[in-house]
């Protein structure tokens, strides 16, 4: 069992580093107008802030502390979904071209929920 959850770390791991350089080239092909750069900026930050928190939860010393840094990916991805809707009611990306972003940061948003809930369960049956 240790090892399957080993090998989901190492998924979900990889799977935060693409989504955050998927962002990063987007933002990188975005128009140089005002506006452009400054939702880019702020998804370029939010985007790339997820597998970090991951990371820093995959090293948490309680299950308290991991829950409170998979709710700062939680916090992380909501707002990376507020900045692709923000490009794209803008039209400053069609809504074609976010779809696929959109979609990866609805699924991230689903696992890192079920994580959560699910270690919150496990406390309160041990406790």
């Amino acid at each position: 069992m240790r090892e399957e959850g080993a090998l989901k770390h190492d998924d979900l791991r990889q799977r935060t580093k693409n989504f955050a350089l998927r962002i990063i080239r987007m933002y990188g092909v975005l128009p140089k107008t005002t506006e452009a750069q400054v939702l880019g900026k702020q998804i370029l930050r939010s985007g790339t802030a997820i597998g970090a928190n991951y990371r820093e939860a995959y090293r948490a010393r309680s299950d308290a502390e991991f829950v409170a840094k998979i709710g700062d990916c939680l916090k992380e991805l909501d707002e990376t979904a507020y900045w692709l809707e923000l490009l794209g009611e803008a039209g400053i990306v069609s809504a074609i071209r976010l779809g696929d972003l959109a979609d990866e940061t609805d699924q991230l948003i689903a696992i890192f929920t079920t994580i959560a809930k699910r270690i919150r369960g496990r406390r309160r049956n041990e406790g």
